[in-house]
């Protein structure tokens, strides 16, 4: 056979394959949700059935007697770092001030870590103290830092099981966080009475990052799959007392991944529970311009200041 015959038929089988390479990677880009949503169980990959994850963490301060002569109607438990005593301040005068909205019991904690920064200024208040004077702060023997967001959530599914097993409906969120107590309570009555409820700002069909961003990273190692499961995102998301146990109950077979909301839907991908999507828009993101009529309908926007939230709810109380 010529030379040249031969060089054609390897450049022809060349092309094939280069055409077959492209149309499997073009199909894979077009149509990634497909490729969830037609096996919900590809979530199963994470799941082990021995018990992978038990938390060693110890807790150090941790409210044990908050629920015991009370069944809670909603438990919000505020993700917060060691240093950001203002924010807890501010929460503390404003939207989590009542016990009670519409004759429901509402108890409003913080979840912390260790401090990373162990020498504290005389005149600052330390994190025993807010303990003493609120007796609103849990904590874990683990360091406070961004990597550790998600076993501050499992703590918080944790103390939920353990010491307030009786709460009605349950919420995780942060301490840049404005929200309208009176409304969450009033969105909750009106929800029809099931066990599967989970809400909040939903993220469906988001992407896996693998940029130079550190933040938003996340190594193939630790999520081989190119989208993540629908999830709300941590600013605040609610759900049913029952669903939150059965969730700390799975995360013992599930290795905990770097994004905690993430690693939350993939509990409820696994659960089969999906999220429920509020019909208002009631959940922001990103933070809104102050307006009266907006805040008087909205549960949580995200990215306010500690004096933002103050000043937010001053106006919204005198009017």
């Amino acid at each position: 056979v010529p030379v040249s015959v031969m060089y054609a038929r390897t450049l022809k089988w060349i092309f094939l394959f280069l055409l077959v390479c492209s149309i499997i990677t073009a199909w894979y880009v077009i149509f990634p949700s497909n490729v969830v949503s037609e096996h919900a169980n590809v979530m199963m990959y994470f799941y082990e059935y021995e018990l992978i994850y038990k938390q060693q963490y110890p807790f150090t301060l941790r409210e044990c007697l908050k629920c015991r002569d009370i069944d809670p109607f909603l438990v919000i438990l505020v993700s917060s770092c060691p240093k950001d005593v203002k924010s807890r301040q501010a929460i503390r005068l404003t939207w989590g001030s009542q016990d009670f909205w519409w004759g429901h019991r509402i108890l409003t904690l913080f979840l912390l870590g260790q401090d990373t920064q162990r020498e504290e200024s005389a005149s600052a208040l330390s994190v025993e103290d807010e303990s003493i004077l609120y007796s609103d702060i849990i904590r874990q023997d683990f360091m406070d830092t961004s990597d550790n967001l998600t076993l501050k959530t499992i703590m918080a599914f944790r103390w939920v099981t353990e010491f307030c097993s009786n709460a009605r409906f349950f919420m995780k969120t942060d301490g840049d966080v404005f929200i309208n107590t009176a409304n969450l309570v009033k969105f909750l009555l009106k929800l029809n009475s099931s066990e599967n409820i989970f809400t909040g700002y939903p993220l469906i069909d988001n992407f896996a990052y693998r940029g130079f961003h550190r933040k938003r990273y996340i190594s193939y190692d630790e999520y081989p799959f190119k989208l993540y499961p629908p999830y709300c995102s941590g600013m605040g998301y609610i759900l049913d007392g029952k669903l939150a146990l059965r969730i700390y109950e799975l995360m013992s077979h599930i290795k905990p991944i770097k994004f905690e909301d993430v690693y939350v839907g993939i509990c409820l991908n696994i659960l089969k529970v999906n999220l429920s999507i509020p019909e208002d828009k009631q959940f922001f993101l990103y933070k809104i311009d102050f307006d009266i009529c907006k805040y008087r309908r909205l549960i949580a926007v995200h990215g306010v200041t500690s004096s933002e939230i103050i000043g937010f709810w001053q106006d919204l109380s005198s009017n």
